[in-house]
C-alpha cells in the first residue's frame, strides 16, 4: 500500500542555492547569552604572553590547559584578582576576572623573578 517517500514529495527541492536571510545570520538572545557564559569560562591569553610562551618555548596541551582553566575557576570562586599559577615548570600571572594570561615563564626564569601585584597563588600538580 505505501509507496514510500520521495525526495521533494515532502519538501521541494529547489534548483538555486539557497541564500541566507538576514534573520538566518543575525544571533538570538540566547545564543550571545551562551556564547557570553561559554567566552567567560574561556581562558585567554594576551599577545605579551602568547609572545613570551613563543620566546620560551612553552607549549600548553589541551589537558593541561583543562587543569589551568580549572584551577583559575577556582581562585574565581575565592574572589582572587591576579593569580600566580605555577604548573610544572611553567609560571603563569592570570587575572582571574578576565580569565586571561598576562605572561608566562618557564622554569629558568621562574627561578630568578620575584613576583608582585598578584593576591594568590595556585600551585598545581
Amino acid at each position: 500500500m505505501s509507496e514510500g517517500v520521495k525526495i521533494g514529495h515532502l519538501f521541494p527541492v529547489k534548483s538555486t542555492p539557497l541564500q541566507p536571510t538576514k534573520t538566518a545570520v543575525s544571533r538570538t538572545p540566547q545564543s550571545t547569552e551562551f556564547r557570553d557564559m561559554l567566552d567567560a569560562k574561556l581562558l585567554k591569553f594576551s599577545h605579551h604572553a602568547e609572545l613570551r610562551m613563543q620566546e620560551r618555548g612553552i607549549h600548553l596541551q589541551p589537558e593541561s590547559l583543562t587543569k589551568i582553566m580549572n584551577a583559575v575557576e577556582e581562585a574565581a570562586i575565592k574572589g582572587a584578582q591576579d593569580s600566580l599559577i605555577v604548573f610544572r615548570d611553567i609560571a603563569m600571572i592570570v587575572n582571574v576576572p578576565s580569565r586571561t594570561v598576562v605572561t608566562a615563564m618557564d622554569g629558568g626564569q621562574m627561578r630568578s623573578n620575584v613576583f608582585t601585584q598578584i593576591d594568590s597563588a595556585i600551585i598545581l600538580s
